[in-house]
């Protein structure tokens, strides 16, 4: 099974619409994890990007935008060098810029000008990368020219339909695009530059997502101004809220070219919403502001765009995987237009989740998808209780979702219950829960992935002498946080994952150089509190075998973190593994990199739990395993 999830698996990405085409990105992990862009035409589906060019922007390290397409041309951002290419499919993509150490994303095709409108982070100089907006001559290649500058950040540059005004987003340390961002609009002058520049709305305590403007010139905006992310436009100098309700319209930034609203015509857009972690779709319509569900079997949408009479978005369920659906608006129809997996998994193998809303500490309520074994095959002894496996989400300000999973579905087939979490400080719930994190990380999440465990031990459902905890990056920190500070998890599993928070606040990137600010404190004011926090520094308390997981190229958590934790626990005689993967960044892309990880982690677990898992697996090195 793992070596199907990876074949026939592909991340699907960025729709964009061209007329009657339709465009996405598919990230391939069969082809090293190369990102090509793909074109539905008149039904017919065909990639557009010749190998070896990889649409996938590092600029904020995370990417987004990497694509825009007008009249049939594609521009992208090509990984290997980070410079903009254009070309129309069929011909080979051309270079509109020069290859000197700047990168680019979220670029918007100015056609009145005949030239592109993006964003920019130069790594030419020592220090932090400068981020402006800039235009570029498709006529290339040659140096942007600066359009908009002095701000730490930059997204979002939107022109309006005639041509004549953009509005864009911006933010500054120490601020995240979800804490604070600003709203700009400005007129564009007869020579292409930027006439008096208006604050719209947004500032150091308002998250502003997703500007665009309606066919008719109104320029529409997501602002969780109410506590949540709800739909706004500006017209006449007033902001007006269209559909004010506790529901999230607006995602984390952690990527450029998000969508969850799109105008299907001046009088209509279709937009998705989040409601405790359920995702829906409607309609609005901008004169009477009448939102109208529309009825769908999605639990998660994404990627939101349309076209008169059409909607598209990605969206999955608990029984499918993420898919790009074409929706017809007259009648609720759904087609699938690409599914990001070809398999469709037996239901007697396929564990549905249960969405649990628990007690945690300090009063609060947490929320998780819990996620019990299942395998028609199988039938547990009499007595028996479940592994767990509590699984913490990265961010850690971001959200695990109940689409169908491969990945859980492989840990739940094996008889291994999942705890998929959203601990406090996860998006979807509301700024409110949003802001529970603030000051406590390390501390809220780690409490609210035991009190989850908890939950379900006290109601006899899991084995607490086999329970693990496992995550990724931030949810790596979490995972060693629980299995450092507290003794309810018997192992844990960690992929490139945070140990060292000084370390993380020295080494980091630009995009996160503050993010501790407000989920620990500012640095260095608060060191004591960084240590405190920090699992490498308590090592002596740890005495729970690991298994950890690491791309060496990684910019976001260098591998200098790991390596670190690892050696300390071999010193100190705890079971532990290391896997490094040469040419993985952060997060693992590569088909034969996934696959390893996911058999190298079951069978640490068997070797920690002492049971012999039915698939035949490479071994793995653990050090100072007790025989």
């Amino acid at each position: 099974m793992p070596d199907l999830i990876v074949t026939e698996s592909v991340g699907l990405s960025q729709i964009m619409l061209d007329g009657v085409d339709v465009y996405w990105i598919e990230s391939r992990p069969m082809e090293g994890g190369r990102n090509v862009i793909v074109r539905l035409r008149a039904g017919t589906r065909e990639d557009v990007l010749p190998s070896p060019f990889n649409a996938r922007s590092r600029a904020h390290e995370y990417g987004g935008g990497a694509f825009a397409v007008d009249g049939g041309t594609l521009y992208f951002s090509n990984f290997s060098d980070q410079q903009i290419y254009g070309g129309v499919p069929g011909a080979t993509p051309r270079a509109l810029t020069s290859p000197n150490n700047l990168r680019f994303a979220d670029m918007t095709p100015d056609r009145r000008r005949q030239r592109l409108i993006g964003v920019c982070e130069d790594h030419r100089r020592e220090g932090e990368p400068v981020n402006t907006l800039v235009v570029i001559d498709p006529e290339g290649p040659g140096e942007p020219r600066v359009l908009v500058a002095g701000s730490d950040f930059y997204a979002a540059p939107r022109l309006s339909p005639d041509g004549w005004q953009l509005a864009w987003l911006s933010w500054n340390h120490p601020n995240m695009p979800w804490d604070g961002t600003e709203l700009w609009l400005a007129d564009i002058t007869p020579e292409g530059s930027l006439g008096v520049r208006r604050k719209i709305a947004g500032g150091p305590g308002e998250s502003i997502f997703q500007p665009e403007f309606s066919p008719d010139g109104t320029l529409y905006f997501v602002s969780d101004r109410s506590g949540w992310w709800n739909l706004y436009r500006f017209r006449e100098g007033n902001i007006e809220a269209l559909a004010p309700m506790e529901a999230e319209f607006g995602l984390l930034q952690w990527n450029f070219g998000m969508s969850t609203y799109a105008f299907e015509s001046a009088q209509r857009l279709v937009c998705a919403y989040n409601q405790k972690g359920v995702w829906h779709l409607a309609t609005l319509e901008t004169d009477s502001l009448r939102l109208l569900p529309r009825e769908l079997s999605c639990t998660e949408i994404h990627c939101v765009r349309a076209a008169s009479g059409k909607a598209f978005f990605i969206a999955g369920s608990p029984t499918q995987s993420s898919t790009i659906f074409q929706l017809d608006l007259a009648t609720n129809d759904a087609i699938a237009i690409r599914r990001s997996n070809r398999i469709e998994p037996d239901p007697g193998y396929v564990s549905a989740p249960q969405t649990l809303e628990f007690p945690t500490t300090d009063g609060a309520h947490a929320y998780a998808f819990y996620y019990p074994p299942k395998n028609r095959d199988f039938r547990a002894l009499p007595n028996e209780k479940t592994p767990l496996l509590v699984s913490c989400h990265g961010g850690p300000t971001s959200a695990t979702s109940s689409t169908m999973n491969l990945k859980v579905q492989y840990w739940t087939s094996r008889g291994i219950a999942v705890l998929d979490v959203n601990y406090r400080g996860s998006t979807g719930y509301g700024r409110a829960y949003r802001d529970k994190l603030r000051g406590l990380w390390g501390v809220a999440d780690v409490e609210d992935c035991l009190a989850g465990a908890r939950y379900l031990i006290d109601r006899g459902l899991v084995d607490e002498n086999r329970i693990a905890i496992r995550g990724g990056s931030a949810g790596g920190y979490t995972t060693l946080c629980a299995l450092t500070f507290h003794s309810l998890f018997r192992a844990g599993a960690v992929y490139y994952g945070i140990s060292d928070l000084e370390a993380l606040v020295k080494d980091t990137h630009k995009f996160e150089a503050r993010y501790l600010d407000g989920l620990i404190g500012p640095y260095p004011a608060r060191r004591a509190l960084y240590q405190a926090r920090s699992p490498i520094h308590f090592v002596d308390r740890l005495s729970r075998p690991v298994i950890f997981f690491q791309g060496l190229e990684d910019k976001v958590v260098p591998p200098n973190q790991t390596e670190a934790m690892a050696t300390a626990l071999r010193r100190k005689g705890i079971a532990v593994a290391y896997v490094p993967f040469a040419g993985e960044q952060h997060g693992f892309r590569r088909a034969e990199n996934i696959q390893r990880a996911l058999e190298a982690e079951l069978y640490f677990y068997s070797q920690i739990f002492r049971f012999t898992p039915a698939d035949v697996i490479e071994p793995v090195k653990i050090e100072n395993l007790p025989s």
